[in-house]
């Protein structure tokens, strides 16, 4: 199709009044379109009309870390690969309530426990369950787990202890995901945020771009995304590690990455669309882009491996691209 400035904002005026996304064919056209401000004014259209005025904010702690025996060959925390990525199998209760007391002060909303590894044994979910239930009594934050690939009653007992929304990343496509992991499937992670949404909890579900995928690749993910019909996708930037197969992976422009984003939210409207790791390489010109662009919900403090950018910068972004924190 030949896109226009004004058939674009025409093709958002749709979105906004139907709340669905676009046509494979208008997505193609639209990642294609040379305006990429016209893109973004147009995502931050669709994105202000059809998600609150509040930025979607959240936050994480490595609650276990490294000895994974996955070999997503993105990260730091496979044994399989040689990063000096630290391990350890609980953090200290006393941490992580710090870490949550912390960001509950900064007015971040949610809190999740993050583990590495394929799943949980029983005594770890165990110990979880216990941390959870204690969060639930002595913070007011909304809790949400990332534990792997759990089963039914797994899930079940993290949503007896408190926990209301459970991530699983996709990560990419599915062509391109059977490139880069062979211990685990798309559909094993699916079979996992079945049972969650079983059990009533919210799902969080994105992944990471930049890992050597085409443009029309990225569709396809936002399009995988949609059928998964998530409540909240965050966009991640591969951060090349050192000792992973993508360490030499070259990075994607800012520009991209803007457009990505954007895009995204003509595919996903009513999802919460989220920065995730790897944004601390943008600059504050390219972050304002996003948060005027299709983005409205942002995984703060630090992240599992890498840091992200400080909390009192975040609040200034937020004001200065026009939402409320």
């Amino acid at each position: 199709m030949q896109l226009t400035t004004d058939l674009l904002n025409s093709i958002a005026e749709r979105v906004i009044k139907e709340q669905k996304g676009v046509s494979r064919q208008e997505a193609e056209a639209i990642m294609d379109y040379p305006d990429l401000d016209a893109i973004c004014d147009a995502a931050d259209k669709i994105t202000r009309s059809l998600q609150p005025a509040t930025v979607d904010s959240c936050s994480i702690v490595n609650a276990r870390s490294g000895l994974c025996g996955e070999d997503c060959k993105w990260c730091a925390q496979s044994r399989h690969y040689s990063t000096g990525c630290k391990s350890y199998e609980f953090l200290p209760y006393e941490d992580t309530l710090s870490a949550a007391r912390h960001n509950e002060r900064e007015g971040i909303r949610r809190f999740s426990l993050v583990t590495s590894g394929r799943t949980l044994s029983p005594a770890s979910l165990k110990e979880f369950c216990r941390q959870y239930e204690r969060l639930t009594a002595e913070t007011g934050l909304y809790l949400c787990a990332s534990m792997g690939l759990l089963n039914r009653e797994d899930i079940q007992a993290l949503k007896e202890a408190g926990v209301k929304r459970y991530h699983c990343n996709m990560e990419t496509s599915r062509k391109v995901f059977a490139t880069l992991c062979s211990t685990h499937t798309p559909d094993d992670k699916l079979r996992t945020i079945g049972y969650a949404r079983e059990a009533g909890m919210e799902i969080c579900s994105g992944g990471i771009i930049g890992m050597g995928e085409t443009p029309a690749d990225r569709i396809d993910f936002a399009f995988e995304l949609a059928e998964l019909n998530p409540d909240s996708v965050p966009i991640n930037i591969l951060n090349p590690i050192p000792g992973t197969p993508l360490e030499s992976t070259p990075l994607i422009s800012e520009e991209e990455i803007i457009r990505t984003a954007a895009v995204f939210r003509f595919i996903l409207p009513r999802q919460s669309i989220r920065f995730a790791g790897g944004r601390m390489r943008l600059s504050d010109k390219s972050m304002e882009r996003m948060m005027r662009g299709g983005v409205n919900g942002v995984l703060m403090g630090d992240m599992l491996t890498t840091v992200s950018n400080q909390i009192a910068d975040d609040r200034k972004l937020f004001v200065k691209a026009g939402w409320k924190f």
